[in-house]
């Protein structure tokens, strides 16, 4: 683990220009509901990451991070402290073996963006994942899955900032202790400032039949899911060890099941908040919904399910500023 730039002296409590009071969240996740943020800042490089952080930690504010929004739910009475919205954009191409170049590519980089920027390079891989919406930093925090591919099989190395000191760090792929759904990103002590992807070099052809794959694969999700006034699958999957019923000799984890079951897709809605008519572990804000009719909507699906299953679906959706928990 190689430290690149290590902190200076906390500087004084003031107000940075580049840290800006009372900015509203609503414009800044996919749900479009929530609070302001008490102080926010929007880092450009590493410099202005630490900066942030030696700031937060000169006030004793907490740290909230978001990156596109695209999985979490913002109390409607906001967020207290710093929420910090990395905004680092850097993309380039570097040398990497006879058949492989790497993409690097800051937090703040959009999947889409990156996804365009290797195609136009001639640069396969990372299309599986088209039409999945979110930032390189969010995407390598939850190990952005499709199918069988894993962001993880593409990542080699990445920069991440300590929490506590600023300092930031060169690691590898093992650092992030992949999962699904996971990485070592999860223990809120470090923070993505940029990765880097090992990506085939294509033929012409070979970029051409990607570019109609990544085409097939946005027509398909636009079709099966929302793309709009959502976080994508609300709650996550049951653990084997939380779910009795079998279903060809394995265990039922699939909690679209349980919510088909129980009958709310389309149906089960609270104020302007919907179950998609899509898929029955998505929620929708038809327009004017706020944190808390989506709060109800999910809590009234638990306890639906809990009723006739005797499980209780959990969140995969990041819940963020609330004072207390808001589900089962």
């Amino acid at each position: 683990m190689e430290k690149l730039h290590q902190t200076g002296a906390v500087p004084h409590p003031k107000t940075p220009s580049s840290i800006t009071q009372q900015v509203p969240l609503k414009d800044k996740n996919w749900f479009n509901t929530g609070g302001a943020a008490e102080f926010f800042a929007q880092p450009t490089n590493a410099q202005e990451f630490q900066d942030a952080l030696h700031f937060a930690h000169a006030q004793q504010l907490p740290i909230t991070l978001i990156g596109h929004g695209a999985n979490a739910l913002i109390s409607d009475e906001g967020i207290t402290g710093l929420v910090i919205n990395p905004s680092l954009k850097e993309l380039r191409i570097s040398p990497y073996d006879d058949h492989h170049l790497s993409v690097h590519a800051g937090a703040g980089v959009s999947m889409h963006d990156l996804i365009v920027y290797c195609l136009q390079n001639d640069l396969t891989g990372l299309e599986e994942f088209s039409g999945i919406p979110g930032s390189v930093g969010g995407s390598v925090y939850i190990n952005l899955h499709y199918f069988e591919f894993l962001l993880a099989h593409f990542l080699v190395t990445a920069q991440i900032i300590n929490r506590h000191s600023g300092d930031v760090l060169e690691v590898d792929a093992a650092w992030f202790n992949f999962g699904y759904n996971y990485s070592s990103l999860h223990d809120g002590n470090h923070y993505l400032v940029s990765a880097t992807f090992k990506l085939k070099k294509a033929t012409y052809l070979e970029t051409a039949y990607a570019q109609g794959r990544r085409a097939e694969i946005m027509r398909h999700r636009f079709k099966r899911y929302p793309n709009r006034g959502t976080c994508g699958s609300f709650f996550r999957n049951f653990l084997d060890h939380e779910v009795t019923l079998m279903s060809g000799g394995k265990k039922m984890i699939y909690v679209a099941y349980y919510l088909d079951k129980i009958g709310v897709k389309g149906q089960l809605r609270v104020g302007d908040a919907i179950v998609s008519y899509q898929h029955a572990n998505m929620l929708v804000n038809q327009g004017a919904a706020t944190t808390h009719d989506i709060v109800t909507l999910a809590r009234t699906m638990q306890e639906l399910v809990r009723d006739q299953f005797g499980i209780i679906p959990q969140p995969e959706c990041r819940l963020l500023g609330f004072p207390e928990y808001p589900l089962l």
